[in-house]
């Protein structure tokens, strides 16, 4: 495997969860993130650009780590490996999903809400997984509660999460990062306003490191 899933995590503290629907803001925006000190995104398959978006980053511009969200089937991650993906996100578990992560040596990042759904994980040898919704779910108080049984496991928070809120969470030691779409804002990519993305993403670690 050439990048595990707790490495995943650790490559920023923030993850950008991005729907691209035009292919040819993929490399500007990456360049805009990169530019704001992200080297990380996360781009979901919610869109008919999105693996496009992810092959051409993949391609033209390495140094990124580009991987696919919004995983949920075999299909949907086999397709986001042969477009380039180094990881692949998806918000729920499934055996399907661990199989076909395991046969296709990828990083599988799972989404998980319950007890039960984090010891399937564990079980399988995963040890990072993204807790969805985040804030729906219970949020802190949720990944306080899971760090007594599962010490071992780490999280990336994501749904709900927010500028305002994202250091409650990364305060907790069983967070490495936070998942969020706020880096990216639909009018400012209409908008091809990256210079603006690259501010937030710039500003978003300032609040990180003050805090």
């Amino acid at each position: 495997m050439k990048i595990n899933a707790k490495e995943v995590l650790s490559i920023s503290p923030i993850v950008p969860v991005i729907a691209i629907d035009n292919i040819e803001d993929a490399l500007p925006l990456a360049k805009a993130l990169q530019d704001g000190g992200i080297n990380i995104m996360e781009i979901t398959l919610r869109t008919a650009t999105g693996l496009k978006a992810i092959e051409l980053i993949s391609k033209q511009m390495p140094s990124m780590n580009v991987g696919a969200g919004t995983v949920c089937n075999k299909k949907d991650l086999e397709d986001s490996i042969s477009h380039g993906a180094a990881f692949v996100f998806s918000p729920g578990i499934s055996e399907e999903l661990i199989q076909a992560a395991k046969q296709n040596d990828i990083a599988l990042i799972p989404g998980v809400c319950t007890a039960s759904e984090v010891m399937l994980a564990q079980n399988n040898d995963i040890n990072a997984c993204k807790l969805f919704p985040a804030v729906q779910v219970g949020g802190v108080n949720l990944l306080k509660a899971f760090l007594g049984p599962f010490a071992k496991m780490s999280f990336c928070p994501t749904g709900g999460v927010s500028l305002d809120n994202m250091n409650e969470f990364l305060d907790l030691k069983n967070v490495l990062c936070v998942g969020g779409s706020w880096l990216v804002p639909k009018k400012l990519l209409d908008e091809k306003n990256f210079d603006e993305i690259t501010r937030i993403a710039k500003s978003s670690l300032e609040k990180i490191n003050k805090a």
